[in-house]
């Protein structure tokens, strides 16, 4: 008996340990961004934890922090990290040269826009799911363009001649980001609308007559009828001025509408601001369609099963539809078309999202693992753009110049040329 009860309590243990063993293979580390996509997800967790009986180990971290470090657990081949939310446009083309994200060849990308998918897919495969996404457009005081007879404007010519006619008092007629790399995304659109591109098959081209036409024209308007001290602004300078009624249009991302008419956070009534597609460019209209944050499995990751469970649950459509209404544009289509759900959103969102999903390009910077070098570089140019109101002879030059510096830089990475 004795012998019997010694083998039975050795069972009983080791089923004990077995069971902690398998216990701990349901549990996962996730890493999110302090973002408010990120902190729906992190409050929706325990249900997720109770349906799936997934353990979930989240951290919550600023953008640059969340940044490094990942960077620091995947180069060092250290990491326990198996689903992190990400920056495709900053992080991805380092992320994916390095392999550190796991290819989602299973998952179904059919209710995402292809532009916001080309950006994510890296050597034919999809590396990232979109979640956030955010475009170009041009707010504007719908009180000052009708007591001054203006529509608003749908093309360059339009806007140039409405910033020049409002641009008076203590009102700016036009304003966009100044200083310098934060001015590159919302230069983008300019660009592109010109004919231009930041890169072409990885390698520079802003140096182009059509680059560096876009480039001049921001610095006119911009330089001419922007707020004074422009040049040292980026956009959490620019939207009190807005805020506070001093600035007539304003083009940046569509991400700041609901703050621009938040009755607790503005002195201008909602009824008073207007929100319209990015205008036209002389040879196109396509504003940047940006995937500002997306999520992935962690290539290093050993748990990769759970991790997609994980993944396929803060990327479903029910969640996404619960940050709509708290107005989080996210990238999910089916939302967007969704009765119950716009009737919740802002009409000039639902539209100009309609037309930068089919027309948007997908991104609003330099695609490179050097993406902040090569922002620098750009705004030097920008900002002698807009200090002589796109008049300088030496723009050309140094768009010759910064092209060349950030082939380099593409050179270092092994980039250039793809």
């Amino acid at each position: 008996m004795r012998t019997i009860w010694k083998f039975s309590l050795a069972m009983a243990l080791g089923l004990g340990l077995s069971g902690g063993a398998m216990a701990q293979t349901k549990e996962i580390r996730v890493l999110l961004a302090n973002h408010p996509y990120g902190d729906i997800l992190k409050a929706a967790i325990p249900q997720f934890e109770q349906q799936s009986g997934i353990k979930v180990n989240v951290e919550s971290l600023q953008e640059s922090q969340l940044s490094t470090k990942l960077t620091t657990e995947f180069a060092t081949n250290s990491s326990s990290v198996d689903v992190f939310m990400t920056r495709p446009l900053q992080d991805g083309k380092l992320f994916a040269k390095n392999k550190w994200y796991e290819p989602l060849s299973g998952y179904d990308f059919s209710d995402y826009p292809a532009n916001t998918v080309s950006i994510v897919t890296y050597d034919g495969k999809p590396n990232i799911v979109p979640l956030v996404t955010e475009w170009q457009v041009l707010f504007y005081r719908k009180d000052l363009l009708e007591a001054a007879g203006i529509k608003v404007p749908t093309n360059f010519d339009e806007l140039a001649a409405a910033a020049e006619k409002l641009n008076t008092g203590g009102v700016a007629g036009l304003a966009s980001r100044g200083k310098g790399a934060a001015a590159v995304t919302q230069l983008s659109s300019y660009v592109y609308n010109f004919g231009g591109q930041y890169l072409d098959k990885g390698v520079a081209v802003f140096d182009s007559k059509e680059a560096v036409d876009g480039i001049r024209y921001y610095g006119k308007v911009v330089g001419s009828y922007g707020p004074r001290g422009v040049t040292s602004m980026s956009w959490e300078n620019i939207l009190p001025l807005f805020q506070a009624g001093r600035i007539a249009m304003w083009t940046d991302a569509s991400v700041f509408y609901g703050q621009i008419t938040d009755p607790a956070k503005t002195s201008l009534g909602a009824d008073k601001i207007g929100i319209a597609n990015f205008p036209a460019g002389p040879k196109t209209n396509s504003p940047f369609y940006a995937t500002s944050w997306g999520i992935a499995v962690a290539s290093q990751s050993k748990k990769k099963d759970l991790a997609k469970t994980f993944l396929d649950w803060a990327t479903s459509k029910e969640l996404a539809a619960k940050a709509m209404v708290g107005n989080i544009t996210m990238a999910r289509t089916s939302v967007w078309e969704d009765p119950a759900v716009v009737a919740k959103v802002d009409p000039g969102l639902v539209e100009t999202r309609a037309f930068v999903a089919k027309n948007g390009y997908p991104t609003d910077r330099p695609f490179m693992s050097a993406v902040g070098e090569a922002r620098d570089l750009i705004g030097e140019i920008v900002l002698e753009s807009i200090n002589t109101k796109g008049a300088s002879p030496q723009i050309d030059e140094m768009a010759k110049d910064r092209a060349a510096k950030v082939n380099k830089l593409l050179r270092d990475t092994g980039e250039y040329g793809q």
